[in-house]
């Protein structure tokens, strides 16, 4: 239920106390299963600054990669 509401995968890691993400992601799966969720439209932000990605990690946005010293992140809306 909190990668549901938070979409962030280390928060729900750290919640639920698991030494690695396989695992945790193994529940995201199931999350998938029972929420299938139509939309996939997500907001996407990008940063390279540390103090912004703390602060959309930390309303659920989700890592997803770099480019040119620049981080992205998206949340589905």
């Amino acid at each position: 239920m909190l990668y549901h509401e938070t979409r962030n995968t280390v928060l729900v890691k750290e919640f639920l106390g698991h030494r690695t993400l396989e695992t945790t992601l193994l529940y995201i799966q199931l999350d998938k299963a029972l929420f299938k969720n139509d939309s996939e439209e997500f907001a996407v932000k990008a940063t390279e600054d540390p103090q912004e990605i703390k602060s959309l990690l930390e309303v659920g946005f989700e890592y997803m990669c770099e480019k040119n010293s620049l981080r992205f992140f998206r949340k589905q809306k």
